[in-house]
């Protein structure tokens, strides 16, 4: 099947929206996928320094990355007493532990003697032990023992707990600030766990999770993932059943957003006139990379692509893990549906097994992207082990990770950009700044917006 590129997509009366798209489904989407929150956010532009400069990223540090909500990681890989996860963020680290059966805390993971990290790897044990000199705690930050105690009056053990970040949970997921005076979690995540509820993400394990260095600011990773219209150029594959120019945009908050995109409906920046609906469910199914059908298959006779691409995910998910999806909205079973929380993190929704991404900065001009799968327990059967992380050098792209399938082409298409990104804000420096749609990029300038406001505090 040829496409044919057709520049329609600025017409917006060409083509329908993300919600008009919805609303006539086989199986309608709920109210509060159709509803809309679209706030003025005005079309100031953003200076490129906010990419490249080392001072604005100092502030970040200070007021974002020390301040600020960060889903540190899931229950399920700290799910016994005594076992911990290292998080590492802008030079501080921390020990996210298990210290009782009901206790999660995240311990500065330092020695108070002379300041040597405490452990360097995940692990369990019943006390963390300095490998310099032997001090020791206990799993709770409480102080075990100093081997040289008689020469250290001054130190009383009761002073000499960890310091502790503060720590919040939701849908399995693990979350840390260092600031005692954040606002609740439940706050910043607002909407996301009402309108998850029916996910259950808190009985998701990780079935995948790959993690990658890019040379790029983590502020431009992020964003490579927060608009669909550069499936045009970057993902070209996409165009003949991915609906990305009708993507639908919401900002919530301050500090969350969602973006919105069918699946099994062409792209309007295309001719797809002589597309039969056979031809739509193929295309999708050979290069999407989240469901998987390799061989070709007839769509029935009076269904469309869309609705008979949902009936088959709900068959297979059924056989997956169990449980009876027959009321899942086509939308809930097909599309893309990311929902970004302030600063660094992207949770999909939907009742398929679900993408979730978190971009760390690693300086300037680098950040670390987490990709994560997370799959439903199936019914009556034991919690598998969360996959390990899969780490990616420098010189591996995503497709040498053969757990992501088809996935990992998509990621190196997106990927692929950001060097050049780097490379260009660079070049705008102090006097060209970075332009953002009114619509179709507000969730990016809400970013930026947000982002400002913690500087200047």
């Amino acid at each position: 099947m040829k496409v044919e590129f057709m520049p329609r997509g600025d017409q917006p009366g060409t083509r329908k929206t993300y919600k008009e798209v919805i609303k006539s489904d086989a199986v309608p989407a709920p109210d509060w996928l159709i509803a809309d929150s679209i706030p003025d956010l005005g079309s100031d532009p953003v200076p490129a320094t906010n990419y490249t400069s080392p001072e604005i990223y100092q502030k970040e540090i200070e007021k974002v990355w020390l301040k600020c909500w960060q889903m540190a990681c899931r229950e399920e890989e700290i799910p016994n007493v005594g076992d911990y996860h290292v998080y590492e963020i802008c030079g501080y680290s921390l020990l996210i532990t298990r210290s009782a059966s009901d206790e999660i805390k995240a311990l500065y993971n330092v020695c108070l003697h002379r300041g040597r990290k405490l452990e360097t790897s995940d692990g369990c044990k019943r006390r963390f032990r300095c490998a310099y000199h032997g001090w020791e705690w206990n799993t709770d930050g409480t102080f075990r023992h100093n081997p040289w105690g008689w020469d250290f009056p001054q130190c009383k053990p009761e002073d000499l707990t960890l310091p502790q970040a503060k720590v919040g949970r939701w849908g399995g997921f693990i979350f840390i600030t260092l600031d005692q005076d954040a606002p609740p979690l439940e706050a910043v995540l607002k909407p996301i766990p009402e309108y998850f509820k029916d996910y259950h993400f808190e009985d998701r394990y990780i079935a995948l999770h790959v993690a990658k260095k890019y040379p790029a600011n983590w502020k431009a990773a992020a964003e490579a993932f927060m608009e669909s219209h550069h499936s045009i150029t970057t993902h070209p594959q996409f165009l003949p059943w991915l609906a990305d120019v009708a993507s639908g945009y919401d900002v919530f908050t301050d500090y969350t957003s969602r973006q919105l995109t069918a699946m099994a409906i062409p792209s309007s920046f295309i001719d797809s006139s002589s597309f039969t609906q056979t031809e739509i469910f193929n295309q999708m199914m050979q290069s999407n990379g989240r469901l998987g059908y390799d061989e070709i298959v007839e769509v029935p006779e009076g269904m469309t692509a869309r609705s008979y691409a949902a009936r088959e995910q709900r068959k297979s998910l059924t056989a997956e893990d169990g449980y009876d999806y027959t009321n899942c909205s086509d939308a809930e079973m097909l599309d893309p549906m990311l929902y970004n929380v302030f600063p660094n993190m992207s949770f999909w929704a939907g009742y398929t097994p679900n993408i979730t991404y978190r971009w760390r900065p690693d300086g300037v001009d680098s950040s670390i992207m987490d990709i994560y799968i997370l799959k439903r327990v199936p019914k009556g059967a034991p919690r598998p082990r969360p996959a390990p992380v899969h780490w990616l050098n420098d010189d591996q792209p995503f497709t040498s990770a053969p757990e992501l399938g088809a996935l990992g082409g998509v990621f190196d298409q997106d990927m692929a950009n950001l060097p050049f990104v780097q490379q260009g804000l660079k070049m705008m420096g102090k006097d060209i700044p970075v332009q953002f749609g009114l619509y179709t990029e507000m969730r990016l300038r809400r970013l930026h917006q947000t982002l400002k406001e913690h500087l200047e505090r």
